[in-house]
């Protein structure tokens, strides 16, 4: 399962494991503060205005960003020899997930039309509005929202990106509790992605899925006012 989602996830082409789980971590560990990678408000060197901020951590950080060290933040990941080789396979997914999309197309309508159809929404277009998706967590979600917790930086719930990333939104949720595999803490908090998790584990096919406490959460949440 593990492999399963690897692959699925390189298929975006926004990096292989390493790389986005390393920057990741990092941005969890400097979060809003220099060495954030991708921060509305720090970049590497300098304080940056609202709207510099924005297109920085929406856009301009994976242009030019300095790189993250993959050997220090996911030493984890190099270690497991399947997830290690999914790495080393990332240019492949991704070419994948740009051919089985126009295969598909031009199998179901016997045309070469049919195949430029697929290659361009099921490959280019998915890839294109995955990648805004992703990223507005990085810029709308640490300027624009609400926060239902303190955790030391501007990270914020927004409902309109929870509907565009299938629970992701819920990112004051996320950093207050970071090794959380859900995003959504109350019932009416829409999480897709955690719902698939927890239908996996019923399944038996994931286990050990870290979820907090219904008293840690209330705990942090009053702590917050």
């Amino acid at each position: 399962m593990r492999v399963a989602l690897g692959i699925a996830g390189s298929m975006a082409g926004q990096g292989s494991i390493s790389y986005w789980a390393s920057n990741h971590r990092r941005h969890h560990k400097y979060s809003d503060m220099p060495g954030d990678i991708h921060s509305p408000y720090f970049d590497e060197e300098r304080k940056m205005g609202i709207v510099e901020g924005f297109w920085h951590s929406h856009m301009g950080w994976t242009f030019d960003h300095a790189l993250t060290n993959p050997l220090h933040f996911t030493k984890d990941l190099y270690r497991d020899p399947a997830i290690s080789r999914v790495n080393q396979l990332y240019m492949v997914w991704v070419y994948l997930g740009l051919a089985i999309p126009a295969v598909l197309g031009g199998l179901l309508t016997l045309s070469w039309m049919g195949a430029l159809t697929g290659f361009l929404w099921g490959g280019l277009v998915r890839m294109l509005l995955t990648y805004h998706s992703t990223n507005a967590i990085d810029s709308v979600n640490h300027i624009f929202g609400t926060k239902m917790y303190e955790t030391g930086d501007e990270s914020r719930n927004n409902l309109l990106v929870v509907l565009l990333t299938m629970g992701e939104g819920w990112h004051n949720n996320h950093h207050a509790f970071p090794s959380s595999a859900f995003f959504g803490f109350r019932w009416w908090q829409f999480d897709l992605g955690g719902m698939l998790i927890a239908t996996l584990e019923k399944l038996g096919w994931v286990w050990d899925a870290n979820r907090p406490s219904q008293a840690s959460i209330r705990k942090r949440e009053l702590a917050a006012g």
